[in-house]
């Protein structure tokens, strides 16, 4: 079904939207919800929350794309998870892209933070726009996505991508993207730094 007639199921607060929108995106938002949490059911928790959110934000909100919507919704409730776990003193494999990216998913829009939004996704956006194709994809798998790195050499395909080489790369881009990210006092973890 398009996006547009999920979308107006939605505003028609017609349950079949729900069961639409799960079979449409269901499967991306638990390899994504996994790849942040690391736990089978605790992904599978995070996915059905996913659908409450979007069912509370549709109205009013009408996304323009749905599909980025979604994932956006998947992201912002699994890292309050694991933040959640964190304060619990539980580890995560997602802890470092969380500690880099902490400050960033406000829990409200004000227009303020839509301006702020909009000028980082430009920058971020120019930023990769100079990158080669396989420093956008590692970017992006790693710090939307959370791939592990052993996801991301399983997907490029390098034999030596390992932390160190991936490190250099990452810490350039945070070199170039961080002062984007305006009062945001941000500082390499220990880990970022070896």
């Amino acid at each position: 079904m398009e996006n547009e007639k999920i979308i107006e199921l939605f505003f028609d607060r017609s349950e079949t939207a729900i069961e639409v929108l799960s079979e449409k995106y269901g499967k991306l938002c638990l390899y994504l919800a996994n790849n942040i949490l690391r736990q089978p059911q605790e992904a599978e928790e995070c996915a059905n929350d996913v659908y409450l959110g979007v069912w509370n934000t549709i109205p009013p909100q009408r996304p323009q794309h749905l599909k980025s919507f979604v994932c956006r919704i998947v992201h912002h409730l699994a890292c309050k998870r694991v933040e959640h776990e964190q304060a619990q003193k539980r580890q995560s494999n997602y802890g470092t892209s969380l500690e880099e990216l902490n400050d960033t998913v406000p829990d409200t829009v004000s227009l303020e933070d839509t301006v702020q939004a909009e000028l980082l996704k430009t920058s971020i956006n120019d930023f990769l726009a100079q990158q080669d194709p396989l420093n956008r994809i590692l970017f992006v798998r790693h710090y939307w996505m959370a791939d592990s790195y052993e996801q991301l050499a399983a997907l490029t395909g390098l034999k030596t991508f390992g932390r160190k080489s991936t490190t250099v790369m990452f810490n350039g881009v945070k070199a170039e993207t961080l002062h984007l990210i305006p009062d945001q006092a941000v500082t390499l973890t220990a880990h970022d730094q070896q």
